[in-house]
């Protein structure tokens, strides 16, 4: 897709079947593909205060929360907040003295999450209806800013990270869980990741993030852990013939889950 408008209405269109048919499948599942219950990209969240298996859809890359250093009383945002996956997970640390704001740009998401919500009666959590390069918040709100296997959806990823940028507090920091690419992804791999909502084809090269991250002014940007994507073979033959599967193996392309950490400065002053 050459146009980010048609991008994002493929990716909300197909959030929001997810969101409705409340089907565990993760970013590259669908069920209208033959790969049913795809879940390579998604972590274990069972060990974890605040999981909800209801707000699980399988959507994630990731445990943002494993490593964003969120404290009682924080104020989170929860960036591309799903069903309330990680949205729960850190309103347990925050505790009834925090608050954890969450942002998501497809109705039947927020109506799922707001559903789950209502079961768990938390009055310290707020879903809002956004988009994530123009958040509906004010400047310096957040203690931490965390996201899940979403920031590559968003067409325009510099954007995205001003907006965070602007919503940290200063000295506040952001963690966020998305995939990234080493090596020159074949055209036909992307084709197919775009039909499954995007989950490979808005990534960018690894270095190309980190390096956006860092026009945003974010500072001592870190990348806490590596999960190496393994594309099953199911997926490489529906794509790729056996000669564009070897090349595709012998270039050593390299999909990849990165969680990251970066953080604001006190001021504008360096």
């Amino acid at each position: 897709m050459n146009d980010q408008k048609d991008v994002k209405e493929i990716v909300k269109e197909k959030y929001a079947e997810i969101a409705v048919s409340s089907t565990r499948k993760c970013c590259c599942g669908s069920s209208n593909n033959k790969i049913v219950g795809y879940t390579i990209m998604k972590d274990d969240y069972n060990h974890l205060n605040g999981y909800v298996a209801e707000a699980d859809l399988g959507l994630g890359c990731g445990l943002p929360t494993e490593f964003a250093d969120i404290k009682k009383g924080n104020i989170v945002v929860d960036l591309g907040s799903g069903a309330g996956n990680d949205v729960f997970v850190a309103r347990a640390i925050v505790g009834d003295e925090g608050k954890v704001v969450c942002i998501d740009f497809t109705n039947e998401m927020i109506i799922k999450a707001n559903i789950n919500l209502d079961k768990l009666g938390y009055k310290n959590i707020e879903f809002k209806l956004g988009e994530i390069e123009s958040l509906p918040i004010e400047e310096n709100f957040a203690d931490v800013v965390v996201s899940n296997c979403v920031l590559n959806l968003v067409p325009d990823k510099q954007k995205a990270f001003n907006e965070i940028y602007r919503v940290l507090k200063p000295g506040a920091h952001f963690c966020v869980s998305d995939i990234v690419i080493k090596g020159e992804l074949h055209p036909e791999l992307k084709k197919s990741a775009e039909m499954y909502a995007g989950c490979v084809a808005g990534a960018v090269q690894q270095e190309e993030y980190l390096g956006i991250i860092k026009s945003a002014g974010f500072i001592n940007a870190e990348i806490k852990k590596t999960k190496t994507i393994e594309l099953p073979n199911e997926v490489l033959t529906k794509y790729l013939n056996e000669d564009q599967i070897q090349e595709f193996k012998a270039k050593k392309v390299g999909i990849y889950s990165i969680t990251v950490v970066g953080y604001k400065k006190w001021s504008k002053e360096f």
